[in-house]
């Protein structure tokens, strides 16, 4: 279902706070693309609450994609109406333009949209 049909029937609900966590997990055995190989992934767990509901959103990334969650995101999520997605992304995308919009950056902001 697309997030935009998903009907609800309560009013606004602001978010009242934004957990933002990362977690590094080692995998069984070396794993390779053929390029590269790694011993671990790094999840980056995005979690707004609002109306006594807790939304999840993640990505995989680096852990400072966390404090780029934190410090650049959060504080623009922060008591807007959860509902509000097409509305909070415009305002993140604004917020990240000298910052870029690609590797990290886009990571970080799969991580906010897909949480409500």
């Amino acid at each position: 279902m697309k997030p935009s049909s998903v009907r609800h029937d309560s009013a606004a609900a602001p978010i009242e706070r934004v957990d933002v966590s990362a977690y590094t997990v080692p995998t069984d055995q070396p794993e390779s693309d053929g390029t590269f190989t790694w011993t671990s992934t790094t999840l980056l767990l995005v979690e707004p609450v609002a109306g006594g509901q807790r939304g999840l959103g993640y990505t995989y990334a680096v852990p400072a994609g966390a404090a780029l969650i934190r410090d650049m995101l959060v504080p623009l999520l922060v008591s807007e109406d959860a509902w509000g997605v097409p509305a909070r992304m415009a305002s993140l995308l604004r917020r990240v333009r000298n910052a870029g919009s690609r590797g990290l950056v886009a990571r970080a902001l799969s991580a906010v949209d897909t949480s409500p």
